[in-house]
């Protein structure tokens, strides 16, 4: 787990954190373009696949430890919720759980 997860993150921090991640996934190149904000969504916005979802997920998992169950989180939605997945509602996710 990374230092950084040791105390609480506010929401300003949780999403420059969550855009880094998505940078790793998907490509510094790719991101250049876009605008990524708290109401992008995954499959539309930033046009992430399954595979790309599931290491961004990987990397949340990795830096949070057991204090964020994301993928128990996603588990639990249907198919719907998650192609309309916002930065956002992880954002809010995620400062519930610490």
């Amino acid at each position: 787990m990374d230092a950084i997860a040791t105390h609480k993150l506010n929401s300003e921090e949780i999403f420059a954190l969550l855009k880094q991640f998505i940078t790793e996934v998907i490509g510094e190149e790719f991101v250049e373009d876009m605008d990524i904000s708290k109401e992008s969504s995954f499959t539309r916005d930033l046009e992430m696949d399954s595979i790309e979802i599931v290491s961004f997920s990987e990397k949340v998992k990795s830096h949070f430890g057991e204090h964020v169950d994301f993928t128990g989180w996603l588990s639990g939605m249907d198919l719907d919720q998650l192609i309309n997945l916002k930065l956002g509602d992880i954002i809010k996710y995620i400062e519930q759980c610490q």
